[in-house]
C-alpha cells in the first residue's frame, strides 16, 4: 500500500477498543484507525421499540466513517454482524463482520460446534453465521446454543475476572461434547487461554483483524 490506509471499527462495548487496535496494529502497522461507539445497541436490540432503530443506526456510522475517509468499517460486535451488508449497500463502503473468519474456520474443524455466549442477542446471530458459511461450502454441522449465565453481569460491573472465570468453565464443560468451541463475543477473548482443554477454542479478534488485513492488502 503506497499510502497509510484509514479504516472504521464499530463497537458496541467500550472493553474491546483496546485489544482489537493492538491487533490492527500489529497486523498493519500505522494503520489509522477511526472508533465509532455506541454502547446502548446491544441493550436496544432487547427492546420491543428500540430495536427497529439499531440497523439505521448501524448505516449511519458506515456513512459517517465513509465522509471521514475510511476505505472499510468492521462491525466488532456479533449481535450487529448480520446488519453489515445492508450498511455497505447504504454507505457506499465495504462493511466486514469481524466473526465472518471465525465461523468459516468453525465449520473446516469439524461437525460438532458449541457456540459459548453472555447474551441471546450475541448468540444466536453468531450461530445463524456458522450455518450460512457452512451451507456455502455443503457441509451442515451441528450447532450447540450456549448462554453462560452471570458473566455478561459480571463483565458490565467491570468484574472481568469473574467474567473470565465463567466463561472458562463453560469452555470446559463444553469440550467433551465438541469439536470445536466458538466464543461469540469479542470481548470473550481474554477468557480463551484459561480453559485446558484440547478442543480447538475460536475467537473472533484475531481472524477478524487477519481478515481485515487481507482485504487491505489484497
Amino acid at each position: 500500500m503506497s499510502t497509510t490506509p484509514r479504516v472504521a471499527l464499530l463497537h458496541t462495548g467500550a472493553v474491546v477498543i483496546a485489544p482489537i487496535t493492538e491487533k490492527l496494529q500489529s497486523a498493519l502497522p500505522g494503520v489509522d484507525a477511526v472508533n465509532y461507539l455506541d454502547d446502548r445497541m446491544v441493550a436496544d436490540l432487547g427492546h420491543s421499540e428500540r430495536a427497529a432503530s439499531v440497523p439505521e443506526r448501524v448505516t449511519l456510522m458506515a456513512k459517517a466513517a465513509r465522509t471521514a475517509g475510511a476505505e472499510v468499517m468492521m462491525l466488532t460486535c456479533s449481535s450487529i454482524s448480520e446488519m453489515a451488508a445492508a450498511a455497505s449497500a447504504a454507505a457506499g463502503i465495504p462493511v466486514l463482520r469481524i466473526d465472518e473468519a471465525m465461523a468459516d474456520e468453525a465449520v473446516e474443524r469439524g461437525k460438532r460446534v458449541t457456540v459459548l455466549a453472555t447474551l441471546e442477542t450475541t448468540c444466536a446471530p453468531t450461530s445463524r453465521l456458522i450455518a450460512e458459511r457452512a451451507d456455502r461450502i455443503g457441509r451442515s454441522p451441528e450447532i450447540r446454543r450456549v448462554i453462560i449465565g452471570g458473566a455478561f453481569k459480571a463483565v458490565s460491573t467491570g468484574d472481568r475476572a469473574e467474567h473470565d472465570r465463567l466463561v472458562a468453565q463453560a469452555i470446559q464443560d463444553a469440550a467433551p461434547d465438541s469439536d470445536v468451541i466458538v466464543l461469540a463475543q469479542a470481548s470473550m477473548a481474554s477468557a480463551a487461554d484459561q480453559a485446558d482443554t484440547g478442543t480447538p477454542v475460536l475467537t473472533s479478534l484475531g481472524s477478524g483483524v487477519q481478515r481485515l488485513a487481507g482485504f487491505l492488502n489484497r
